[in-house]
C-alpha cells in the first residue's frame, strides 16, 4: 500500500522586523548584495492533517480547507493516518538503537552505529559567547590554523585507541551520522516500523547545525583552545572548487584514503554530475547551479529548507534546493565510485553511513551550513524565511558535548550562528549575480517534442532522457512553479537529474544557460524501505522571463539521468501558480 506524504497549510503569516545589527553580509563586496532591504517573514506549516482551523469564519476541518486550495493539495495528497502527524520528531531512544546497514547488500555494517548510553540526559543550555569563532575559508587558512586542525583532529583519532567508548572520539563522532541517517535510530513510539532520518527534510540544516557545533566545541576542547574555529570548503567560489589541500596529504591526519583517486590535486569539482571535461564549462555550471538552488528556483521557504517532516511520517518527504543540489553534488564527487572491498561501494563521503570517517565531511558540511546562513541574511527575496510551526521548532536531537555529557538540542534553537558563538569569514560570492544570459531566439515547442501529453506517458522511468509536453497555468510570463510529485527512487544509489525547459540546443553538459531549471540528486542509503518518494518545485518566473514564453499555453520539460536513470521513475508533472505567502509550504 502506498504511503502518504503529509501535507502542509500555513496558519499565520506575520512580518518581522529584522535591524541591520542583527544581519552581518557574508559578501566582502557590497555589489554583490542587493540594494533593496531583506523583507524578512516567518510563516506556520502544520503537519497535523486532523485538527480543525480558527478562520474568520469559525473553525473548519483543514481537510476541507486543504481541498480547498486552487488545486494545489489533492485527497491523494491527505495523510492515511491523520493522527500521526500532530507531533515534531522526538529525539531518539539509545537504548533502542539498532543495526545500520549496508546500502549495496543489506548485510550489518563492520562497525557498529550506536552511541554510547548515558543514565543521564540534560537540556542544553547554549553559553554566553563574548567573542565570536570565526571559521576561515579552507583554501585560505593560515599555518597556524592548520596545525590547530590537524592537532585536534588528531587528538580525537587517539581517543579511537585509549578510549575507544568515548564519545568524543573521531569514530563514535562519525557514527552519530550513520546512526541518524542510515536505519540505526527509529522514531520514538514507531520502533521497528519508522526510520528517523534526519536528510530529505526540514530537519536536514537545523540537524547539521548542531552536529557541527558540538563536534567543534570537542575539538577546540581536546586541544584547550576555545577559540578554534572550524574550517569550511568553498566550493561556491572559483577559487575553492577544488579539494583542500590540506586535505590531500597522505601524512595528515586529515586524510582519508576512500576518496576517487581522480578528484584531488587540481581536478575541478563537479557539483551537477555534468561529466565535463571542460574546467571552464564545470566552473561556469557550478556556479549556474549554486544561483539556481539559492534564488532562481526557488518559490517557498521549504524549497529551499526541505519539506515537513513530523512524528509518526514516512522519511524523506523531499529534500530543499541546496541539500539535493551542491550537497550531494560534493558528497558523490568526494566519495569513491568503486568497490573498495568486499560489498563496499560508495565509501566515505559516498555514503551516509560512512560520511563522517572522512574529516573533509565535517569542512563541507561548514559550508552547507553558510550557505543556510547566505540564505537567510543575504539573499534578498519575499519567500519568508523563518518556520514558526511547533513541528518544526520543536523537532528534537541528542548529541554528546565537549564534557561528555549527552544533552538534547531543539531545531528552533540554532537559527543564528552567532547566538552559537561563530561566524564565518567574508568570501566573494560570485554566484550571487550570476543569472544565465537571455535566450536570442524563441523556442518553438513544437520542434522539440511530439504530441504526447503528461497524462498519457506518466509514470516514467529515467533510463533516457524524456520529453514532456505540459500545459501552463496562465498564458504568458506567469508567475508559475513546476512540480515534480511522487519521485520514487531507489535508496541504494546514488541519483541526480536535471531539469530543462523548452530546450532546443541539448547541450546537456552546460548548465549556464536559460533553459535550466533545476535538479534533484541524492545520496545512497539504507532505509527500511528502500523506495524513496519525494516531491520537488522549481521556480519557473524567471526562467520565463530569460526564453520568452509570450502567448505559450504549454511548455516543453526535458528531464536529463544524470545518474542511476534506470532507479528513478516519476509519477506526476505539473505547472501551477506560486504559492503566496498563505499559501506556502
Amino acid at each position: 500500500m502506498a504511503s502518504f506524504q503529509a501535507s502542509c497549510t500555513v496558519l499565520s503569516t506575520n512580518p518581522r522586523s529584522h535591524s541591520s545589527s542583527s544581519t552581518q553580509p557574508l559578501s566582502a563586496k557590497p555589489s554583490h548584495l542587493f540594494t533593496n532591504p531583506r523583507r524578512s517573514h516567518r510563516f506556520q506549516v502544520s503537519c497535523d492533517a486532523k485538527k480543525n482551523v480558527e478562520t474568520s469564519q469559525g473553525k473548519i476541518d483543514r481537510r476541507n480547507m486543504l481541498l480547498g486550495l486552487g488545486g494545489m493539495y489533492s485527497a491523494a495528497n491527505l495523510v492515511s493516518n491523520p493522527s500521526a502527524y500532530a507531533d515534531p520528531v522526538q529525539a531518539p531512544d539509545f537504548t533502542k538503537c539498532g543495526d545500520a546497514h549496508d546500502v549495496a547488500t543489506g548485510a550489518l555494517l563492520d562497525a557498529k552505529c550506536c552511541p554510547p548510553l548515558s543514565d543521564k540526559i540534560i537540556k542544553y543550555e547554549l553559553p554566553k559567547f563574548e567573542v565570536l569563532r570565526k571559521r576561515p575559508a579552507a583554501h585560505r587558512a593560515s599555518i597556524e590554523q592548520v596545525a590547530k586542525y590537524e592537532k585536534a583532529i588528531q587528538a580525537m583519532r587517539d581517543l579511537d585507541t585509549s578510549h575507544p567508548e568515548d564519545p568524543r572520539g573521531f569514530m563514535q563522532q562519525a557514527n552519530i551520522h550513520c546512526a541518524y541517517c542510515n536505519g540505526a535510530h527509529d522514531q520514538v513510539g514507531n520502533y521497528d516500523k519508522l526510520d528517523l532520518q534526519v536528510h530529505n527534510s526540514w530537519l536536514f540544516f537545523p540537524f547539521h547545525r548542531w552536529y557541527l557545533y558540538f563536534y567543534e566545541r570537542i575539538l577546540g576542547s581536546l586541544i584547550n583552545d576555545p577559540t578554534f574555529a572550524l574550517p569550511f570548503w568553498n566550493w561556491d567560489n572559483p577559487k575553492g572548487m577544488t579539494l583542500p589541500p590540506i586535505f590531500d596529504k597522505s601524512s595528515s591526519p586529515l586524510y582519508d584514503e576512500k576518496r576517487d583517486p581522480k578528484n584531488n590535486g587540481s581536478a575541478i569539482v563537479d557539483l551537477t554530475f555534468s561529466g565535463s571535461t571542460d574546467p571552464l564549462q564545470l566552473v561556469a555550471n557550478n556556479l549556474s547551479s549554486i544561483y539556481s538552488e539559492m534564488v532562481r528556483s526557488v518559490s517557498t521557504t521549504t524549497d529551499f529548507v526541505g519539506k515537513p517532516y513530523c512524528a509518526g511520517s514516512t522519511p524523506s518527504p523531499g529534500g530543499g534546493s541546496s541539500e539535493n543540489g551542491s550537497h550531494t553534488g560534493i558528497h558523490w564527487w568526494v566519495g569513491t565510485k568503486e568497490p573498495t572491498g568486499p560489498n563496499k561501494f560508495n565509501e566515505d563521503m559516498g555514503n551516509f553511513y560512512s560520511a563522517g570517517r572522512d574529516p573533509v565531511f565535517y569542512c563541507h558540511h561548514s559550508n552547507v551550513d553558510r550557505m543556510w546562513t547566505i540564505w537567510r541574511d543575504v539573499v534578498q527575496t519575499d519567500i519568508p524565511k523563518d518556520i514558526t510551526s511547533s513541528n518544526y521548532l520543536n523537532a528534537e536531537f541528542l548529541f554528546y558535548d565537549e564534557n561528555k555529557r549527552l544533552v538534547r538540542v531543539k531545531a528552533g534553537d540554532c537559527f543564528d550562528q552567532r547566538k552559537l558563538g561563530y561566524d564565518y569569514d567574508r568570501v566573494d560570492l560570485p554566484w550571487l549575480n550570476y543569472r544565465p544570459p537571455r535566450k536570442a531566439v524563441k523556442a518553438k515547442v513544437s520542434n522539440i517534442s511530439d504530441t504526447k501529453t503528461a497524462a498519457s506517458v506518466l509514470p516514467v522511468n529515467l533510463k533516457d532522457t524524456v520529453r514532456i509536453i505540459v500545459p501552463k497555468s496562465a498564458k504568458g510570463k506567469a508567475n508559475e512553479q513546476l512540480v515534480l510529485e511522487d519521485i520514487q527512487t531507489d535508496t541504494t544509489k546514488f541519483i541526480k537529474f536535471d531539469v530543462f525547459i523548452n530546450d532546443e540546443d541539448d547541450k546537456i553538459e552546460e548548465l549556464d544557460r536559460a533553459e535550466y531549471a533545476g535538479s534533484f540528486a541524492q545520496v545512497p542509503h539504507k532505509s527500511k524501505n528502500t523506495q524513496g518518494k519525494a516531491t520537488i518545485s522549481l521556480k519557473l518566473t524567471d526562467l520565463y522571463d530569460d526564453i520568452d514564453v509570450s502567448d505559450d499555453d504549454t511548455i516543453v520539460v526535458t528531464i536529463v539521468p544524470r545518474s542511476n536513470g534506470k532507479d528513478v521513475t516519476i509519477g506526476g508533472i505539473k505547472v501551477i501558480p506560486v504559492p503566496t505567502a498563505a499559501q506556502s509550504s
